[in-house]
């Protein structure tokens, strides 16, 4: 009961419901409001407008959105002017309808906030396919769309004044709860019985899902002028609390541990189950900090977690055999890593300290971890290939619009905008991702017209069937980034209470929109399958090569570090950074393929196990890299204790090489020793030595890969 209880507060007090609940009520006010007065068709027009505006009301920075909806409302503006036009000359209306599509497609060169601003364009097109309008009504309903997408912008913005923390704050809760869950998966690879196969593939899933949370905070913090450059408040103790997240991210994936031979040596002891425990007591503690900080209340320490670690190391000491020296080493490596953890929450715990004095050394170059988007014509030029995905997926909506456009004007009976509509939100970048859609989009329509005609045919009363159109639009919209299926399911309900309030039988609607639903999935679905199919096995390769390059980058700074180099903590925490989101990518990749048809699958093992690998090189690498600059360990090793970690390099640039031939044959070099040269360590030996065979590994893998 608590689990669901804690459920429903994350999700009202989470960013998808915010902005949900300030979607809905963007669109409802005008519509109700002229509808008071008696003008409902206008009213109805300018929540349109809105309506295609919220398209472009994505996560990020507030200038980002500001500009967003800017070009959106002149865009829809332009288009219902020029589709108000030519409604009359049939064969140009389908002209513009198709090269739209294309056009505004291409838009995502520019990044998914432009593709959004094409869609807008393209869905005010869609809407008027049904709407004739004479030539002195063209100008008075393109004034109201605007006013429609002006309203929407004003909301968004008024509200981000009264409360400019919230979206980050949603944000970096939502985060730190994702990471909670990671840390959570990593328990269950101590669990008695525990399958370590399944236990990866759950883990990589969840690091693919950390990713996308900690981009999202780095677009909203970093590239927020006011967050970054606040001296004292909330917006400074946001970006710093964010930066100590990454870094506990970062002590959570280095304790990597040869788990087989754990359990094969200490299962009986149960200790492993004890460990389990305590890493979910952390995450347990984690969860509450990352609620506090999304629901915006203060928090205090909940657990003792020192006291479990203490009884944990009265276990472990108990289980120390004096005849068998390092029997218990990694037991011993296991509470470290649980102890540093700790710290690491004490650090995040400061968030909700007002009064404590900002922390100093701590700045970092913010701007470097985020990507800034540039545009210009020549990046469109770029893409104007079919060697661009972009490319392809456009030319694929040109087809699809055509085939839809053409369809509707042939069947028999009232079928127009809608199969459009449905082809434009149904056909994606990946055929993965067009049959998710369009399984979800089915099934939504299908449910959600039998929910609609339900309370339709058992409920006469408008006022109640009002409150039930705001119920059904308000999840609706709550849901369009957590569940599409959901999302579906609510907004037919709420479109048949709506056409019902124009005047229109809601069984004929329901038949129509679900065939032409049927029809617009079919046609996405077809189109994205025969022409230009984009198989995420033709794209593996790219994401192979950037994640060897990320881990080459990270070996050659841990180089630098071992050997005394002075190495930046804002070149060290890029180079981790590339080494997540690269293989987070690959993660992400390897998922939407396996969704694919099993013919269009390569080597699927061979590339979970390199995906699995990486993950364990990755770790290996950020444990002694994390431990040098944090003064754990000496630098200044000779140059011969680095034999492992050169053959190493030479092992994953011979991987690249074989994925891309162009790449320069570089020998990695031996770097002069600035520092007196420390004793090489035993264990630090062991650990590059590991390195080693891990790079090796993952050599042979890709050799698999390209077989």
């Amino acid at each position: 009961m608590d689990e669901r209880v804690r459920s429903f507060q994350y999700f009202f007090t989470s960013q998808e419901f915010s902005d949900g609940l300030r979607t809905t009520l963007s669109i409802l006010l005008p519509g109700l409001v002229l509808g008071l007065y008696g003008d409902l068709v206008d009213g109805l027009t300018v929540s349109l407008g809105a309506v295609c505006v919220s398209l472009t009301d994505t996560p990020g920075p507030m200038v980002h959105k500001r500009n967003g909806m800017l070009a959106a409302t002149a865009l829809i503006g332009i288009m219902a002017l020029v589709t108000g036009f030519l409604h009359s000359y049939p064969a140009l209306l389908g002209v513009e309808v198709v090269v739209c599509s294309f056009i505004f497609t291409m838009l995502l060169v520019y990044g998914n906030r432009a593709g959004a601003v094409g869609t807008a364009g393209l869905l005010i097109i869609i809407l008027m396919l049904d709407r004739p309008l004479k030539p002195a009504e063209v100008l008075p309903y393109a004034g109201m769309v605007v006013a429609g997408g002006l309203w929407y912008l004003s909301v968004t913005m008024l509200l981000y004044t009264l409360r400019p923390y919230r979206p980050a704050q949603q944000a970096l809760g939502d985060c730190i709860r994702a990471i909670a869950d990671f840390l959570r998966l990593k328990a269950e690879f101590y669990r008695t019985g525990t399958n370590l196969e399944a236990d990866y593939r759950r883990l990589v899933a969840q690091q693919v899902t950390v990713s996308e949370k900690q981009d999202a905070v780095r677009e909203l913090l970093f590239k927020t002028r006011q967050l970054v450059k606040e001296t004292t408040g909330t917006g400074r103790r946001l970006v710093l609390t964010f930066v100590d997240v990454i870094d506990l991210y970062e002590q959570i994936t280095i304790t990597y541990h040869d788990y087989a031979a754990l359990h094969q040596r200490f299962e009986a002891t149960g200790v492993l189950d004890d460990i389990a425990r305590e890493i979910e007591e952390h995450a347990a503690e984690l969860e509450n900090i990352g609620f506090a900080i999304q629901a915006n209340h203060g928090y205090s320490a909940q657990r003792n977690l020192l006291a479990g670690l203490e009884k944990l190391k009265a276990q472990i000491d108990v289980l120390d055999d004096p005849k068998r020296q390092g029997h218990t080493l990694m037991l011993k490596k296991i509470l470290v890593n649980l102890r540093n953890l700790s710290q690491r929450l004490q650090d995040i715990l400061a968030y909700f300290d007002a009064n404590a004095p900002a922390p100093s050394g701590r700045e970092l170059e913010f701007g470097r971890f985020v990507a800034h988007q540039s545009f210009d014509l020549k990046q469109l030029r770029d893409h104007l290939t079919l060697q661009s995905s972009i490319f392809r997926h456009s030319a694929r909506m040109f087809v699809a619009c055509l085939v839809g456009f053409l369809v509707t004007k042939v069947l028999p009976g009232h079928h127009s905008y809608w199969v459009t509509m449905t082809i434009t939100y149904m056909l994606k970048p990946a055929f993965s991702l067009t049959k998710e859609r369009n399984v979800q989009r089915v099934l939504g329509t299908l449910g959600g017209g039998a929910i609609g005609a339900l309370v339709l045919w058992l409920i006469p009363d408008r006022t109640v069937l009002l409150l039930l159109l705001v119920l059904f639009m308000l999840v609706s919209y709550s849901f369009v980034r957590i569940n599409y299926l959901v999302t579906v399911t609510f907004m037919t309900p709420f479109i048949l209470i709506l056409f019902s309030f124009l005047g229109l039988g809601y069984v004929q609607v329901v038949e129509e929109r679900v065939f032409d639903t049927v029809l617009g999935c079919l046609i996405a679905f077809l189109t994205g399958y025969l022409l230009f199919p984009n198989w995420e096995s033709g794209q593996l390769h790219d994401h192979l090569k950037a994640v060897l390059r990320a881990n080459l980058h990270y070996l050659r700074t841990l180089q630098e570090t071992l050997v005394g180099l002075p190495v930046a903590l804002v070149d060290y925490k890029l180079a981790r950074k590339d080494v997540y989101v690269s293989s987070a990518n690959l993660g992400a990749a390897f998922q939407r393929m396996m969704s694919e048809p099993r013919g269009k699958q390569h080597r699927p093992t061979e590339v979970h196990e390199f995906v699995v690998l990486n993950h364990i090189l990755s770790s290996n690498v950020a444990s002694i890299t994390s431990a040098m600059l944090a003064g754990e360990m000496r630098p200044g090793l000779p140059a011969a204790s680095l034999k492992a970690l050169r053959q190493a390099q030479q092992a994953l640039h011979r991987s690249l090489r074989r994925l891309d031939p162009q790449e320069p044959e570089v020998v990695p070099t031996e770097p002069a020793t600035p520092t007196p040269p420390a004793m090489p360590d035993a264990q630090l030996n062991e650990q590059l030595e590991f390195i080693q065979k891990v790079s090796s590994d993952i050599s042979k893998v890709t050799e698999s890969v390209l077989r």
